[in-house]
């Protein structure tokens, strides 16, 4: 039985040098983490230049300021990284899937939250109270929905995931990207633990399936940014624990385990179960296609 190919493989004509010091896991993240800091810090020293994050801008340019200085640098790192340390094909960021995969991971991250919210609402949790057709939406359009899909994903699924399946196989892969997504999260308002253990099983291991299945990370950008989308500026529900200013005003409801309490709906045991059922379908297909990575040590 041949073994699921990786997007990687260390050249067998590489120096030992190179192999621990270039192409080695570690070292590719340590490169890359070290290109995102060297292009973070040139984006915003360059907006900085033209005034674009100054305190008195308006909101819509502190946010179109965000996106920029977030995706932007996480970009060209990957770009960087895949193209010139790694000289292959971007092919999980192709250019002909961005607009196709795109679009299908928006739709499905409105439907998976639309279902969430439904669930709360027949479980008598989730209130609509009123409606703001001026909600602010593009700031959160930018930053919570894009801004955070775009570079979140970069960095969770086409570093983390990607590098760590690639030495200690699929299932480490899973749990290690899994984990430190949620523990990325311990830093936002009204965090705990228990919200951070959530977001790590249910969006942690969703995207890391969805991501092993298709190998796409556009896909995986378009459902995140229209899962934070859909929860803040839709339903009205707090994004990972951040105000939210939605065309909806709800309120929730009962307990927080039901409820996710000020955190948001993520920390709700509705959306942990939801989202889990997905996981374990793209599992199960992961099995049956024998898609799993196995350890590089254990590979031919």
């Amino acid at each position: 039985m041949s073994e699921p190919a990786v997007a990687f493989v260390t050249p067998v004509t590489a120096p030992r040098w190179a192999r621990w010091l270039l192409f080695s896991p570690v070292a590719r993240i340590v490169i890359f983490t070290a290109l995102l800091v060297a292009f973070g810090a040139a984006a915003n020293t360059l907006l900085g230049v033209f005034g674009w994050n100054a305190k008195q801008a308006s909101p819509d340019t502190r946010a179109w300021v965000q996106l920029l200085s977030r995706a932007v640098p996480t970009v060209l790192a990957y770009l960087v990284l895949v193209k010139v340390v790694e000289r292959r094909a971007v092919t999980e960021l192709a250019a002909r899937r961005i607009l196709p995969d795109g679009a299908l991971g928006v739709a499905a991250g409105l439907l998976l939250f639309s279902v969430v919210v439904g669930a709360l609402w027949l479980l008598g949790s989730y209130h609509v109270v009123g409606t703001d057709p001026h909600a602010t939406w593009l700031p959160a359009l930018l930053t919570a929905g894009l801004g955070a899909g775009i570079a979140e994903e970069i960095i969770c699924r086409g570093v983390l995931y990607r590098i760590v399946e690639e030495g200690l196989g699929s299932g480490w892969a899973l749990l290690i990207s899994a984990l430190l997504f949620g523990a990325a999260h311990l830093a936002n308002p009204n965090a705990t633990p228990w919200a951070a253990l959530a977001i790590a099983i249910e969006a942690g291991l969703l995207f890391g399936l969805l991501y092993h299945l298709t190998r796409s990370l556009p896909l995986c950008m378009g459902l995140h940014a229209a899962w934070n989308f859909a929860q803040g500026t839709i339903y009205g529900i707090p994004v990972s624990g951040l105000d939210a200013d939605g065309w909806l005003v709800s309120r929730r409801t009962g307990p927080d385990w039901l409820s996710g309490g000020a955190f948001g709906a993520e920390a709700s045991v509705v959306a942990l179960a939801l989202c889990s059922l997905c996981s374990l379908g793209l599992l199960v297909v992961a099995v049956r296609r024998g898609t799993l990575v196995r350890p590089a040590w254990r590979r031919r």
